[in-house]
């Protein structure tokens, strides 16, 4: 488990699976992920939910968002990419009353001090829909940077990424100003 000062993040559980599926059925929030809403029952969900939990991938690596008084209010992933230099992150905070309130980015910032600390990755990158001002700011906070685009199935994303090295220059900047991610 990793403790922030606004979150845990944790393994996924069962438990988590109502959630998980409410927030993939809802339009809004796939929408923001550039995905069609789930399309399935939610037991036909938990019966995968529960396989994929039983055995999980080698290269993808999810975990749960929760305040520190265990509230699950997200999800967030990193996986690996076919070089094994980078990682690829995504993240979403499903209640929306925890939306605009730091959560997100002390989420984002919590999995990439872990990924930087336990991995051997010199890159994560990921992609956000260049409409979702809110998340692309969450995102620069966190010390990502454009570095391009792309065009896919109908949306249009802004990639962004982070580097070991700069991320090691924002810890010695933090430490020197008090706060650590």
């Amino acid at each position: 488990m990793l403790i922030s000062r606004k979150i845990r993040l944790r393994p996924k559980s069962l438990t988590d699976a109502h959630d998980d599926y409410a927030w993939q059925t809802d339009p809004e929030l796939a929408r923001l992920d550039a995905v069609l809403p789930l399309n399935m029952t939610f037991p036909q969900y938990l019966a995968e939910y529960a396989r994929e939990l039983r055995y999980p991938s080698l290269t993808k690596h999810l975990f749960a968002i929760e305040t520190l008084e265990g509230k699950h209010i997200g999800t967030c992933v990193y996986f690996d990419t076919n070089d094994k230099d980078d990682a690829e992150l995504g993240i979403m905070i499903g209640e929306r009353e925890y939306w605009n309130k730091g959560y997100g980015t002390d989420a984002v910032g919590t999995l990439v001090g872990y990924i930087f600390r336990e991995t051997k990755f010199h890159r994560i990158r990921l992609k956000t829909l260049e409409t979702n001002s809110r998340a692309q700011e969450c995102f620069k906070k966190c010390g990502f940077i454009p570095f391009g685009h792309l065009f896919r199935n109908g949306y249009n994303f802004i990639l962004m990424e982070l580097t070991r090295k700069k991320w090691q220059a924002q810890q010695k900047e933090s430490e020197v100003a008090g706060k650590n991610f």
